[in-house]
């Protein structure tokens, strides 16, 4: 069963302002949570894209889009292929993305996804369960120093040097296949005060490795180009973040996009012709409240962040 508590649902596509015979683009589909809101807000001419990389994701969206007023196409790939899927679909431009990132609640909650540090489970945290690259084989077979970085960069994770000698002196022995082996082995690596303090041991190590096996970044940066070029004038980008790479991504891209003339300041006249393509319609994200927090703890970190075309 896929279910997952949609994060500032309302907020989010209330960004969006959606058009009824528009086009938008749900580039992290999930169960579905967001689109069905854009879908009850365009009319019979209006056109919805789902994209989703899980395959079970899609079969729960395709029920949750059952009976849309609205014409809808969803595509199995990542998003990273943004401008390919539009082209498919002989689309030039939309009027609307929306991005939700990270892990989803089911995929969390499906404990042979190997995603959870609190199960048992195969090391997998592929989010494309056809993808090459497992949890397994990074934990197994990358560097000593690689893991460090991503454990340091992906995770912030103060003892990531640590973590990834306990990890590299443990596989020498026999390969770790577990989740919970892997929990084992960064709980030991890190100091008992700092383990007596704040969240699991592992949750910063297990997110790491999940965005480096599904390479989340790399796939962001290159999903948000291609989404402002193709985004109609008018059009929204709306992006849900949980992580402070994420959002600094977001941001980054989102202020290069507004900004304007770069040329030095004693030239009399501009020759980049460099002009603002983006206005911040969030100047400051958008938070969830504290009661969907309540309602929700894995909303605590979301942050919503809005770009129109100009």
């Amino acid at each position: 069963m896929f279910r997952h508590e949609t994060v500032l649902k309302e907020e989010a596509v209330d960004g969006l302002n959606v058009r009824p015979e528009g086009v938008y683009v749900d580039c992290t589909l999930g169960g579905g949570g967001h689109s069905r809101r854009i879908a009850d807000r365009l009319g019979p001419g209006g056109l919805l894209i789902g994209i989703d990389q899980d395959p079970y994701a899609l079969e729960a969206a395709q029920k949750s889009l059952d009976g849309a007023g609205c014409r809808i196409r969803l595509v199995r790939s990542n998003f990273r292929r943004l401008a390919e899927i539009l082209d498919e679909l002989q689309i030039d431009e939309a009027d609307g993305f929306l991005f939700d990132l990270g892990v989803s609640s089911p995929q969390l909650d499906q404990e042979e996804r190997g995603f959870s540090y609190h199960g048992d489970a195969p090391l997998d945290m592929r989010m494309d369960p056809d993808g090459d690259l497992t949890a397994y084989d990074l934990v197994n077979t990358w560097p000593e120093k690689e893991i460090a970085r991503i454990l340091s960069q992906y995770g912030e994770e103060r003892f990531a040097r640590r973590i990834a000698g306990h990890i590299v002196e443990r596989r020498k022995r026999t390969p770790i296949q577990t989740t919970r082996e892997l929990a084992d082995i960064i709980k030991e690596a890190i100091p008992a005060p700092a383990r007596r303090r704040g969240p699991h041991p592992a949750r910063r190590s297990f997110q790491a490795i999940r965005i480096a096996v599904n390479d989340e970044l790399g796939a962001l940066s290159s999903a948000l180009d291609q989404a402002i070029k193709r985004l109609r004038s008018g059009g929204r980008i709306c992006v849900i973040s949980f992580h402070s790479l994420e959002d600094r991504i977001c941001k980054r891209i989102f202020q290069a996009g507004e900004r304007g003339c770069i040329c030095p300041s004693d030239f009399p006249v501009c020759v980049c012709n460099q002009r603002p393509i983006l206005r911040s319609v969030t100047k400051k994200p958008v938070l969830p409240s504290p009661r969907e927090v309540e309602q929700n703890p894995r909303a605590r970190s979301a942050k919503l962040r809005i770009a129109e075309k100009i």
